[in-house]
């Protein structure tokens, strides 16, 4: 599921500007993403958001056996994210719940500050290696796939080139995780007039294993995600979509459908070190001053 849920690293960057099919090299498009990423992983880091997620599990049959909603408010902390649940099902939390997530928060915010030098440098140094393993894949793109460019369309009114991505016969991955590249296909939407990504498509074309084949997605899994443009000009995600067929071991079979909403966006400044939700911040504080107290 990781693999389908990260695919906001496919930012996209024309080389030159045309019309015409021929004059467009559909991997050279490729290649300057690949260089584009790096930089715009950086800059859309420095936002908080809230993050709405609807899961909803199949039956064999495509019957509905669980629905929920979860809503996450997603600040920094002394440099990096903080992920807290602020309702369920579109409705606050009980407020026992509540009265918990506020608890964990504080209880963080106050770890965090106590932290000596080494503990910090250590925290944030994980937090800036974590793409790594990803961007291995991501810079072999351009080799791993055929692109090929297959029309124009119109997409919230941004006019955009469409590009469409198969499997290269023959390519022999470098990285462990560019194997799973083999199994997929894809397609671009790119902005003609800021030569950017707007919208990604990516299908299962033969089933992928995970974990000594303890997971199986299935074939016909796919996940489509739209991003959308801050007035700082950073991509940023806005919608995710996945609809996922997987085999748990020999027996557990699971089907998901999985939309993600990201909203409210907010940059934060480079040098800012902690940023907390808006609501109930009076309580919180409340909160981290008992907290400091027993620590002391």
């Amino acid at each position: 599921m990781t693999i389908l849920h990260d695919l906001r690293v496919f930012l996209l960057c024309l080389a030159s500007a045309t019309g015409l099919y021929g004059q467009v090299d559909a991997r050279e498009i490729i290649r300057h993403a690949v260089a584009a990423e790096k930089l715009n992983w950086k800059l859309a880091r420095n936002y908080t958001f809230l993050q709405r997620v609807e899961l909803r599990r199949l039956d064999a049959q495509g019957r509905m056996k669980i629905s929920e909603v979860r809503t996450y408010d997603v600040t920094l902390q002394q440099g990096t994210p903080y992920r807290q649940l602020v309702q369920r099902d579109d409705r606050p939390l009980p407020a026992t719940e509540e009265k918990r997530e506020q608890e964990c928060l504080a209880k963080s915010i106050v770890e965090r500050r106590q932290e000596t030098e080494a503990e910090r440098a250590g925290r944030l140094s994980a937090y800036e290696r974590r793409p790594d393993w990803q961007r291995e894949a991501w810079n072999e793109l351009p080799d791993a796939f055929e692109f090929r460019l297959v029309g124009e369309g119109g997409l919230d009114g941004h006019r955009s080139l469409i590009i469409e991505a198969m499997p290269r016969p023959g390519y022999q991955p470098r990285s462990s995780i560019a194997k799973v590249f083999r199994s997929l296909k894809g397609r671009f939407w790119v902005d003609q007039r800021d030569r950017q990504i707007v919208k990604v498509e990516v299908e299962v074309i033969d089933t992928i294993s995970v974990g000594l084949f303890l997971v199986r997605v299935a074939k016909g899994s796919h996940a489509t995600l739209e991003l959308t443009s801050a007035l700082d000009g950073v991509w940023l995600p806005d919608r995710l979509q996945v609809s996922a067929s997987a085999r748990l071991g020999l027996l557990k079979a699971l089907r998901i459908e999985q939309t993600t909403h990201y909203s409210r966006y907010s940059s934060v400044p480079a040098d800012a070190w902690a940023i907390y939700p808006v609501d109930g911040r009076d309580a919180l504080s409340a909160v981290v001053r008992r907290l400091k107290s027993t620590t002391q």
